[in-house]
């Protein structure tokens, strides 16, 4: 019974974390792909 709410709340929890955390992905990927020398050439 308890093993049941911990993995409901586990996969509440991830999908959560998921969501927040995109936004802030992508803006990283954004910025820090410059700087970070990804597909932006440095001339």
């Amino acid at each position: 019974m308890l093993s049941a709410i911990a993995d409901a709340l586990r996969t509440v929890g991830s999908a959560i974390a998921t969501v927040v955390t995109l936004p802030f992905r992508l803006l990283a990927r954004l910025f820090g792909g410059a700087s970070r020398g990804g597909r932006t050439r440095r001339v």
